[in-house]
């Protein structure tokens, strides 16, 4: 797509979102991101993983492995951000590799990225919806969501277009948060919501809507796996920062440098939900027959 297209993409629907990304951009690369692998999502800790950098990039590895990707498979990185996964993918798996995602800066920074790492020939990024995509039916080897589908309002729309254009026997891996029920309490629906609401997200499922909006798309062999043991070190992680950080997220409001974003209050909110188990953090796989 270009720019101006992209531009039509994101009025309305997806305005929340790129406003959320935009407003909130300083606070990931100062204190998030690593430069060698441009993770916006979380860690996964394991006995070979010690270190922040190292738990992002062990996420990719792990879904990587859970998708059996191989050299060559074509796959789509939906909800790309700024490009982190796409080229993890081209450089550690020689897999290649759309990105989509709506929001234009992100995809600005990606193409530097792509650019500055010499995979242009394996990685390339579009603008527009991941439900509703242009491209033809069984296109890719595998479909790859990280942290991305939560903010989708409808789950059911994007499996059916995940399996519209996988290839027969194609693998769809997905990392996501996932409540543990619905409703909740009162108490715990409260925190979700506000921290959801900071963030972007319309809403998360639990594990059995997944499965089921996913079976009727046309999906088998669904597994949900549970790795928040895995996962909970880096959501602690940022807790501590957003705590740290409450102050000078305060200041700079108050000079007016920062009004339209609550990217401190939804960490904190998040992790509260976590301690009260209200939700978790899933790795899905499935198969297209």
């Amino acid at each position: 797509m270009t720019e101006s297209t992209c531009q039509k993409v994101q009025q309305g629907q997806f305005d929340a979102i790129v406003e959320y990304y935009d407003h909130s951009w300083f606070d990931y690369w100062f204190l998030w991101l690593n430069p060698g692998n441009l993770a916006v999502h979380f860690g996964y800790y394991d006995e070979n993983t010690r270190s922040h950098s190292g738990a992002l990039e062990n996420l990719n590895r792990v879904l990587a492995d859970l998708a059996e990707i191989q050299p060559g498979n074509h796959v789509l990185d939906a909800g790309c951000g700024i490009g982190g996964s796409s080229i993890w993918l081209a450089e550690h798996c020689d897999a290649k590799v759309v990105g989509i995602a709506p929001v234009q800066s992100q995809l600005v920074r990606a193409r530097k990225s792509v650019l500055r790492r010499k995979v242009g020939d394996h990685v390339h990024l579009v603008c527009g919806d991941y439900a509703n995509t242009s491209f033809p039916d069984q296109t890719f080897d595998v479909v790859w969501a990280m942290e991305s589908l939560c903010h989708a309002p409808s789950k059911a729309s994007v499996y059916k277009e995940f399996f519209r254009i996988l290839k027969p026997g194609g693998r769809l891996v997905i990392a996501e948060y996932m409540r543990k029920a619905r409703p909740l309490d009162a108490e715990n629906e409260q925190l979700v919501n506000d921290w959801l609401t900071s963030w972007a997200i319309p809403d998360i499922d639990t594990a059995a809507h997944h499965e089921q909006v996913a079976r009727a798309a046309g999906f088998r062999e669904i597994v949900n796996r549970n790795v928040t043991a895995q996962v909970e070190p880096s959501l602690r992680r940022l807790y501590r920062l957003s705590l740290l950080g409450k102050p000078a997220d305060r200041l700079l409001k108050k000079m007016g440098f920062r009004r339209r974003t609550r990217n401190v209050d939804g960490a904190q909110k998040q992790f509260l939900a976590l301690q009260n188990k209200a939700w978790f953090y899933s790795i899905q796989t499935a198969r297209k027959a």
